[in-house]
């Protein structure tokens, strides 16, 4: 008997979950901060060096430099300005909205130090002798803009003024600014730019007085608030030096916002499709709960006060692709159960007990791969991994536990009993439950393929392959992005197709000469101009200046010292070890040592043909090729541990495994009985990876090239090179426990 209750009870709770995500989302997505590559702003990691030798660079002087940048950021009037200190002597600063990028270099590295000399150049007065918070902008008797100052001590100033009349009466006392952008990267003390001076009041007489006016220096409202507010600020306690910068023009960040999320709806619906079409009942399950998925990811990066990039906007919609998995697993294992002639309800517990565990070990082993890339990241990249992170989280508890509810409401409601098609499994194929047994094979469609045999082809294939790959890096090796060879990398963005030409003429009349210009965009509306060393302040002033008056858009550079350069190739690598370690490790202790380390072979060989691609193509590779290669990491070894919990659960319920055979039995059964599911996990991926590669912002276009060959790659080595090579090392753990024959003969069995 049908009880409508359930199934009132799931439209019901389908009505509640829509109408509570239509109503709340759009003030969840107005809330969510967007990161500079989607708004244009303004980003610079400084090194921090003592002003005189033999300071130390400690924790307290990291504080006080962040809450003098903080007071200079103030001045810029930038909403929200993000200021961390990162490692033991380094800080970034991350403005949102800039548009003078010049001006935010100059008030963010000048010290604006003022100091009062005599004519001999003996400093009487400095700024530290200022009140805090003492100048404002101010005018004079005549209307022209001033700054007045308050000082701490009338005394002090009364005996300044009575020492330049003692020793020079009717003489001056000369204000200087001391002016000194970036010590450090000048590299001529020619460079250095000199004090500036200010003004030159005559002194009658003896003043005692706190109230001192700053006049002179040709004044403008705008010049006098500025320097009144970098008074105010203070000198910076230490020298910073850029090592690493970059800018994104306002309209660059609104066109990849746009491209990205349209992307997104594209291969997000694909997906949706694709789960309703394979899925039957189930897949309008899973498509509700993807719903809730991508609602509860904007909830919960609001409440984290997230910002959102545009990693982390495909990370989301490669969530999406990821996540499904969790519902794929869970269906294969009730269509397998349906198919052995057990009744839906008996199918649906049976399967959701059963893929479980399989769920929680893919799931944790992609999260120490995110992890991993979290920590050793840079910002963006952060960004990634943290969305990755809280996807894989939320995906367990809407894909696991909201499908189960919603799908048991159908089940238990007794509507399924006898209507197996609605979970896309014909009649035909269900075995009678009486012919069933605990030894009874699983049907699936691909019980004519013998992997197993084919397994020294397959060796041989990657061999081949990683040879010839061997070959490429060592004679093209790597076209590496600034982000490893440093440098600076502009990308410049106009109305109308450009052409490499058109940009290297426009360079040259900047007297700049890039090392070479790419063209992208749909149109090639796009020139992406990189050159070998790091542009100056004012060079990249004036390029900006130029190409916005030219083509209307500001562009996009960005800066890479030497130093940083190498430390993110260090990090890379350490990254993809530590990450391998990890997985390692949880593998051997959830399963066994043979298959830790036949899952790390397989991963360490899709990395390596993404790298192997990259090089062959020419691609670029920047510091997005690393994130894209760690999710990888991550989904090839999900991939991994979904063929090896089935051939567990085999080998379990053999009661013999003596020979060759007996595993090669295993290994075939878990592999035809895995492979539907793996191959609908990479299409869910590569329809959200191929949508964001055709739609999506030029500037990840690599990044999701490496994702579509590392999930190709992925998939190949799941099924013909982790299993078979665990295949070949566990027969030979076999071999040698089998016993040594003798002449004796046994004695017969009684």
């Amino acid at each position: 008997m049908v009880k409508r209750g359930r199934i009132i009870a799931f439209f019901l709770l389908v009505i509640l979950l829509g109408s509570t995500m239509g109503l709340t989302i759009n003030n969840i997505i107005k809330d969510i901060k967007l990161g500079l590559d989607l708004q244009g702003g303004f980003e610079i990691l400084y090194e921090v060096t003592p002003v005189k030798e033999g300071d130390v660079i400690d924790r307290t002087v990291l504080v006080n430099t962040v809450n003098a940048l903080d007071k200079r950021v103030n001045v810029l009037g930038v909403s929200e300005p993000n200021i961390q200190i990162e490692g033991e002597d380094r800080i970034r600063v991350q403005l949102a909205g800039v548009s003078d990028q010049s001006k935010v270099r100059e008030i963010l590295s000048t010290q604006a130090k003022l100091s009062f000399r005599d004519v001999n150049d003996k400093e009487l007065l400095d700024g530290t002798d200022l009140q805090e918070g003492g100048a404002k902008q101010s005018f004079d008797d005549k209307g022209r803009p001033n700054v007045a100052i308050t000082l701490k001590s009338g005394e002090k100033f009364k005996k300044v003024t009575e020492d330049i009349l003692a020793m020079y009466p009717n003489n001056v006392l000369v204000i200087w600014m001391d002016f000194e952008e970036g010590v450090d990267s000048y590299k001529e003390e020619s460079l250095k730019p000199n004090p500036k001076y200010i003004s030159a009041p005559g002194v009658s007489q003896v003043l005692n007085t706190k109230n001192v006016t700053i006049e002179g220096g040709n004044f403008t409202i705008e010049s006098a608030k500025e320097l009144a507010a970098l008074l105010n600020a203070g000198s910076l306690p230490v020298n910073l030096e850029e090592i690493y910068s970059t800018s994104v023009g306002a309209k660059f960040g609104e066109k990849a916002l746009d491209k990205t999320v349209f992307a997104g709806y594209v291969g997000i619906a694909i997906i949706f499709l694709f789960m309703l079409f394979y899925y039957r009942l189930p897949g309008m399950v899973a498509v509700v709960t993807l719903s809730v998925y991508i609602f509860l990811i904007l909830q919960v990066f609001d409440w984290m006060n997230g910002v959102l990039t545009l990693p982390g906007i495909a990370a989301l919609i490669l969530g999406v692709g990821m996540a499904v998995d969790a519902n794929i697993i869970t269906y294969e294992r009730i269509r397998e159960e349906i198919r052995l002639g057990k009744s839906v309800m008996s199918a649906f517990r049976a399967g959701n007990r059963r893929s479980l565990s399989t769920i929680f070990d893919a799931n944790i082993t992609t999260i120490l791969a995110a992890t991993v890339l979290f920590i050793f990241g840079t910002s963006s990249v952060k960004g990634f991994a943290t969305m990755l992170i809280i996807s894989i989280l939320v995906s367990f508890l809407t894909a696991v536990y909201g499908s189960r509810l919603l799908l048991g409401l159908w089940v238990n409601s007794r509507f399924l009993d006898k209507k197996p098609e609605f979970f896309g499994v014909k009649r035909k194929d269900i075995q009678s439950l009486a012919e069933v047994d605990d030894d009874t094979e699983v049907f699936t469609n691909f019980d004519s393929i013998d992997f197993v045999k084919h397994r020294k082809k397959f060796f041989i294939a990657s061999v081949v392959m990683a040879v010839v790959g061997i070959g490429l890096l060592l004679i093209a090796q790597l076209n590496l992005g600034i982000d490893f060879a440093s440098g600076t990398r502009v990308e410049i963005l106009s109305q109308n197709a450009l052409t490499a030409a058109e940009v290297k003429s426009e360079l040259k009349t900047l007297d700049l000469e890039p090392k070479d210009v790419i063209l992208s965009g749909n149109n090639n509306e796009i020139g992406v101009a990189r050159f070998i060393g790091v542009l100056s302040k004012e060079e990249i002033a004036n390029l900006k200046s130029h190409f916005n008056e030219k083509y209307g858009a500001e562009p996009s550079v960005s800066t890479v010292s030497p130093t940083v350069g190498k430390e993110l190739a260090r990090n890379a690598l350490i990254s993809v070890l530590i990450a391998s370690i990890g997985i390692i490790i949880y593998v051997t202790i959830r399963f066994e040592m043979t298959m830790a380390v036949a899952a790390i072979v397989a991963l360490l060989h899709d990395a390596f043909f993404i790298l192997a691609f990259f090089s062959l193509t020419r691609l670029e590779v920047d510091i997005t090729f690393i994130a894209a290669v760690l999710t990888i990491v991550g989904y090839s070894i999900n991939d991994t541990i979904v063929t090896f919990d089935r051939i567990r659960e085999l080998y379990k319920k053999k009661k013999r495994v003596k020979t060759f055979d007996d595993l090669a039995d295993i290994v075939n059964k878990a592999l035809r009985q895995t492979f539907g599911r793996s191959i609908n996990t990479v299409l869910t991926v590569v329809f959200a990876v191929v949508a964001l590669m055709i739609f999506g912002s030029e500037s990840i276009t690599n990044f999701s090239i490496a994702l579509l060959v590392g999930l190709i790659s992925g998939t190949y080595s799941s099924l013909f090179i982790a299993s078979q090579l665990w295949l070949v090392w566990k027969s030979k753990q076999l071999n040698k426990k089998r016993p040594v024959k003798t002449d004796v003969d046994p004695e017969p069995e009684v």
